[in-house]
């Protein structure tokens, strides 16, 4: 990890090109042996469109979703990728123009219209994005991609068609829920979404969406509430891929009144640093402790469990209270390698933490230490006013170098003691490594390869798995400058990350961000 790679060659700007959908599945050309074992697809989102004619969208989180998939079958492997028929993207089609607004992008009102039809549609309210580009998760025997807002798009796993837009708050008290839903083994999904509470308070709620009954109604239909968190400030709710402020003010005035985008409305409060909520799962019930430290951004949760009376928190954290997003323009991620480190420097510091959260707590403890397990050396000390204050042990830090996109072997680690963590190396921003990591021993593995850009890294364990790490990592790398193949889905050994198979393609595929292997 230590030895810095340099890109001066620039080949990490072909993650942020516009793309062609393709009419059926192409071919991969495997080298290697695909494991028999592996059957079913990789699905992935991403951006796949940046620009709407000469209109160009401005940030990493603004392009058309595109959905790709990599079927495995019997040692073969074909791909394919689909737009994602969002709203957004049909009607940017249509009218050939940024019609919606995005993450950094604002959508200026159509110049056909004359003044008085552009004013009243001021107040026709805000037009939310359905742009689904982040992830896609299973609810039922459904597939949805999704981004960050209300709007979550059913897809087909298999065609990759666009089946239907649905709204969450038709279901359920949310105005937008998380791109990162928790799943059980038995289908549950659990996510959380900001909402007004009482007296137009903001707060936060867990919502439930219950697993396919014998009924085979739509689960969505039995998405429930099950806990609310209150917000410390009414009208500024935390951005939840992480912790931060949304100046809601700010948020629904501008959107009407000026040209302003979803970028503009985030603040942070460097005073108030990190609150920690927690609440019993069984229960829905808020436990009353008050955990604070100090401020950073927070998108990705490594994996939380509970020891002997504490909860372990793992997380990819960068430091401080600025916006690690102001760093992801698209103008900052295609520029060349010595302005992308330029930037970099300037922006907050990765560090993947585990912070230990006490329980229960005893007055007569104040001023102390309350964290008593032997293998951690995180703090957690009460303080005279009864919150408790953290200070997270660092399992990975580097300069400038961000372990991300955190993976564990899920289905059977996930809330439980674990051991190994896989994720994507961000070298100044630019993603140009993989690592698996030791939680315990911070020991780390790396695959890397020069001018090869991979993806978020997904574990596939073994059907007849007996360790933690029994099985595949799968990641879509672009590598635009090695012959003619730009792309492939490399496949590695779990324990070691040596390579087991990489399968190219003859396309180039841009960014994806999250996804998930559905077995065959």
């Amino acid at each position: 990890m230590s030895h810095p790679v340099s890109h001066p060659a620039g080949g990490y700007k072909k993650l942020f090109e516009t793309v062609e959908e393709l009419s059926s599945p192409v071919t991969a050309h495997v080298t290697g042996r695909i494991p028999t074992w592996l059957r079913g697809s990789l699905l992935r989102c991403g951006p796949g469109l940046f620009e709407v004619g000469s209109e160009p969208f401005y940030h990493l989180f603004d392009g058309q979703a595109l959905l790709h998939k990599f079927d495995f079958k019997e040692g073969h492997v074909t791909y394919h990728r689909r737009f994602v028929r969002t709203d957004a993207y049909v009607r940017a089609m249509t009218e050939k123009r940024i019609v919606i607004t995005e993450f950094g992008t604002y959508a200026y009102p159509d110049p056909c219209k004359n003044i008085f039809s552009r004013f009243f549609s001021y107040f026709k309210g805000v037009e939310v994005t359905d742009n689904a580009l982040v992830n896609v998760y299973p609810v039922g025997e459904d597939y949805y991609a999704c981004t960050e807002t209300n709007f979550i798009t059913r897809i087909n796993p298999d065609t990759l068609e666009t089946i239907k837009q649905v709204d969450l708050c038709k279901y359920v008290s949310v105005n937008g829920a998380t791109a990162h839903p928790h799943i059980e083994n038995d289908g549950t999904v659990y996510n959380i979404g900001n909402c007004f509470g009482k007296n137009f308070a903001l707060a936060y709620n867990i919502i439930r969406i219950p697993p396919l009954q014998a009924d085979k109604e739509d689960p969505m239909n039995k998405s429930e509430v099950v806990v609310q968190f209150p917000c410390s400030d009414r009208f500024k709710p935390s951005y939840l891929h992480g912790f931060l402020k949304i100046n809601l003010l700010k948020f629904l005035s501008s959107w009407s009144l000026w040209g302003a985008n979803y970028m503009d409305c985030f603040e942070s409060n460097e005073t108030m640093g990190v609150w920690l909520h927690v609440a019993e799962k069984k229960k829905g019930r808020l436990l009353n402790l008050k955990y604070r430290t100090s401020a950073f951004n927070l998108f990705h949760h490594i994996n939380t469990y509970e020891d002997n009376g504490f909860l372990i928190v793992d997380l990819c954290t960068w430091k401080g209270f600025e916006f690690v997003y102001n760093y992801l323009y698209l103008a900052n991620l295609r520029a060349n390698w010595e302005q992308v480190k330029r930037q970099a420097e300037k922006a907050p510091q990765p560090e993947a933490r585990r912070y230990v959260l006490p329980l229960s707590i005893d007055k007569a403890d104040t001023g102390k230490n309350l964290v008593t397990l032997p293998y951690t050396t995180a703090t957690a000390t009460l303080r005279s006013d009864e919150t408790i204050w953290l200070e997270p042990e660092v399992i990975f830090s580097g300069p400038r170098h961000a372990f991300e996109f955190p993976q564990i072997n899920y289905r059977k680690y996930g809330g439980k003691p674990y051991t190994y963590t896989y994720g994507l190396g961000l070298n100044h921003f630019v993603p140009d490594r993989l690592c698996k990591l030791n939680v315990k021993t911070k020991e780390t593995w790396v695959w890397q390869e020069p001018d090869a850009y991979p993806s978020e890294p997904i574990f596939v364990s073994h059907p007849d798995a007996l360790e933690e790490d029994d099985g595949v990592v799968l990641s879509i790398v672009i590598s635009p400058g090695a012959g003619p193949k730009p792309a492939f889905l490399l496949i590695l050994n779990a324990k070691d990350m040596s390579e087991v198979a990489r399968a190219e393609v003859e396309v180039n595929i841009p960014v994806t961000f999250h996804g998930l292997f559905k077995r065959a």
